[in-house]
């Protein structure tokens, strides 16, 4: 009878031990009170204390203490990624935190276009509301364009460090493969030159050619006449929204290269890589004179005989829309 009774007690500590493993795992495992898919932001250094009382405001679990516990028992581990996730309806506290540990943040980009001069990309920063703190305009040519990834609360200048550091990896890697026709001596020269021939065409497949022909004129010594360089001392890069005055073209300054030979003091935007390239690798061409076709490229002359005749059916194809 005592052994019996000694059966009792222990029987009834694994079975309560049993239960109460049952209930820790099946909690773990269990579908959650979340109603709706969920958004949520996980910090830099975010610990899992903070966390799950988060969890818990926001629905995604029912109580922080166990979800803790269960985590520290059942998660394998309670280190979270920094950034943003997105926590699907009912979601299970093994899948949260399975979520907030793996690699799925959430993506948000923020774009800047090529030949998008410093001003324009610092407007574009201060426009993102989910960003934080001041930033300074850049020097000009200084940001590679393209897509960067941002977090909610970042810095704007971390987010433009990160674009600097771009154009400077990028500038180092096609420097490296420059060939014997470019006429550039250094990278920043580079720079200055993929930035009006950024400006000046809007046709992928011109970029080349262009580069080829302002590589011609700066090795004869010519002006490179390229009007965009007309239009930056007054808008440092903004859109002039008129046509350029007589005045203007006559400005005698550190980028107008009407009035100075060689190349401007600085970039006057921010060139994309294939300007870049473009330039550290232009077209094989006598071209030294261009004029718009009508369709957003140019017509190219070795000449000026040629150029003066292209310019002249420009000029007729423009009356003929009303243009002038």
């Amino acid at each position: 009878m005592a052994r019996r009774r000694k059966r009792f007690p222990l029987l009834a500590v694994t079975l309560i031990l049993a239960a109460l493993v049952a209930w820790l795992v099946g909690g773990w495992f269990a579908s959650g009170p979340l109603a709706k898919q969920l958004e949520f932001d996980v910090g830099e250094g975010a610990g899992l204390s903070a966390l799950a009382d988060d969890l818990e405001a926001g629905g995604a679990v029912k109580s922080a203490t166990l979800f803790k516990l269960r985590a520290k028992l059942l998660g394998g581990g309670t280190e979270v990624k920094a950034g943003s996730f997105l926590l699907p309806k009912a979601a299970s506290e093994a899948t949260i935190l399975e979520i907030l540990k793996g690699d799925k943040v959430i993506r948000r980009l923020i774009t800047i276009p090529e030949g998008m001069p410093s001003v324009m990309v610092v407007d574009r920063l201060m426009a993102n509301k989910d960003l934080t703190g001041p930033v300074d305009v850049p020097e000009e040519g200084s940001v590679l364009p393209d897509s960067y990834d941002w977090q909610k609360g970042e810095a704007r200048a971390v987010v433009l460090k990160r674009m600097q550091a771009a154009m400077d990896k990028t500038l180092a890697e096609l420097w490296a493969k420059r060939t014997e026709r470019s006429v550039v001596k250094t990278p920043q020269e580079a720079l200055i030159l993929a930035s009006i021939v950024e400006k000046e065409t809007g046709k992928p497949d011109e970029r080349r050619m262009v580069a080829g022909l302002y590589s011609n004129r700066m090795r004869q010594g010519m002006l490179l006449q390229a009007d965009p360089t007309i239009i930056y001392p007054i808008t440092r890069g903004k859109p002039l929204g008129r046509r350029i005055r007589q005045s203007e073209i006559q400005a005698v300054n550190g980028y107008n290269t009407y009035t100075m030979v060689g190349l401007p003091k600085g970039p006057i935007t921010n060139p994309g890589r294939d300007s870049i390239a473009a330039v550290l690798d232009p077209e094989e061409t006598n071209a030294l004179f261009m004029v718009a076709d009508g369709t957003g490229g140019h017509i190219f002359a070795d000449t000026l005989q040629e150029h003066n005749s292209n310019v002249a059916k420009w000029f007729a194809l423009r009356k003929s829309r009303g243009d002038m």
